[in-house]
């Protein structure tokens, strides 16, 4: 998600140097766990850590760089930092810090860059360049109701088009105890729900114990509310996986990535399963899990791609009929197979088959939320704007709206689902005393 910030709450005492610091995060799910553990560290330091709109002694940005659109964003935010505040210490650490560190060192607009295998030394690096000396903040509370952690990191398939090997390196895994010790810790903190997040979640792999047994212990051994898995691939879908479903605590939400409804291009782009393979995922999943959401990503114009070739994708993607579809044009990544393979395609047509996708994503995501009109389900209320309107989710992942003037930040209640609404849909809660 870009310009996802992390703004936590913090009571300090004996201040004597207060450090005020702004992360600002850019990409995956992967990406805002991390950035949650650095604002985590970075108070346990003796920091501050205020939203990117304040001023701050250092802005750290988290970068992505898994298109030129997310390196062009990267630099745009770096610069915007220093020019509101000129003297505010600024640093870039994630992927397109570690994939073109001389051109960031380019901009001269950077004070420090931190690379992604160093990320875990930032809060202490930022603590001792600028001389924070207060005692640790304690959290008091947090905007955030869900809370992303992090268990698995790297990859090791190195798909065509993909730089995210390249700056992740190969898959590693975080021992389950520590998985399971910071889900207690934001259980503690009033978290109802975590995602579990890495850059290939479902090869997780430590201590003997696959992604199956991993969530098996967390839901023995926590006591989260609500559990929501990342990512997975299509043939990590097998049945004593999906059994685990069973668990009203686990959220039926499926992110699957299909990137080509043709099989011409998947085998381009070394995606290692058919068209086949994925709607069979699909099937097994709907067949365990009616009302589960499917959401996916979807590349366009990748090299070689013909006109039939994504109209194939366009068709699939009706067929799958997916709850929400996250649409890419091709953007080459120096180093990867797929930025110097023949049949780039233009420019032009690039933005044609992306306006195309995106308005069948449109009319996909409407159909989906439409089909539970009229049902009563548990929604997770995270925000009001100003105007007091209220959105959360549901397990599902449907996104909710309902006008209250009660503060229902971080509570649950069954709601209504009414009628499509923005993004989702219209809510009304069916205790009338919570509508007050």
């Amino acid at each position: 998600m870009f310009g996802a910030a992390i703004l936590l709450c913090y009571n300090s005492t004996v201040m004597r140097r207060e450090i005020r610091v702004a992360i600002e995060t850019l990409g995956c799910k992967l990406n805002q766990a991390e950035s949650e553990t650095l604002a985590r560290q970075l108070a346990a330091a003796g920091c501050q850590v205020v939203s990117p709109g304040e001023m701050a002694d250092a802005y750290i940005l988290n970068t992505c760089t898994v298109t030129h659109i997310a390196d062009r964003k990267s630099r745009h935010l770096l610069r915007m930092a220093k020019r509101i505040n000129p003297a505010v210490f600024t640093v870039a650490t994630g992927c397109c810090a570690n994939r073109v560190e001389s051109e960031l060192w380019a901009l001269r607009d950077l004070d420090l860059i931190v690379k992604n295998e160093d990320k875990g030394s930032l809060s202490e690096i930022i603590a001792q360049r600028l001389g924070a000396t207060g005692s640790a903040a304690r959290i008091e509370s947090s905007l955030r109701t869900r809370a992303f952690i992090k268990a698995q990191d790297g990859c090791n398939r190195c798909c065509a088009y993909c730089i995210v090997p390249l700056v992740r390196g190969r898959e590693k895994s975080l021992p389950a105890d520590k998985v399971i010790a910071e889900i207690d810790a934001r259980v503690a903190e009033g978290y109802k729900e975590v995602v579990l997040t890495g850059t290939e979640i479902g090869s997780y792999s430590s201590d003997g114990l696959d992604i199956k047994e991993l969530l098996e212990r967390i839901l023995n051994e926590t006591e989260i509310e609500r559990l929501r898995v990342s990512s997975l691939q299509p043939y990590e879908i097998i049945p004593a996986l999906l059994a685990l479903w069973k668990s009203p605590r686990l959220c039926p939400h499926f992110h699957i990535s299909l990137q080509s409804g043709a099989d011409n291009v998947l085998t381009r782009m070394k995606r290692g399963y058919s068209a086949s393979d994925y709607a069979k995922a699909l099937a097994m999943i709907r067949a365990e899990l009616p009302e589960a959401v499917i959401t996916t990503d979807v590349i366009v114009g990748f090299p070689g791609e013909t006109d039939a070739e994504f109209q194939e994708t366009v068709d699939f993607c009706r067929r799958m009929g997916f709850a929400r579809i996250h649409v890419f044009a091709f953007s080459p990544r120096p180093g990867t197979a797929a930025a110097t393979m023949p049949g780039q395609v233009d420019a032009r047509v690039k933005k044609e088959r992306s306006a195309k996708m995106l308005v069948l994503a449109k009319e996909s995501a409407g159909e989906f939320r439409s089909r539970f009109s009229g049902k009563t389900m548990d929604v997770l209320w995270e925000q009001k704007s100003e105007t007091s309107i209220w959105s959360g989710y549901t397990p599902n992942y449907i996104r909710v709206y309902t006008r209250s003037t009660r503060d229902l930040t971080n509570i649950m209640t069954e709601t209504r689902l009414v009628k499509l609404y923005r993004d989702g849909v219209w809510g009304e809660l069916t205790h009338p005393e919570e509508n007050k």
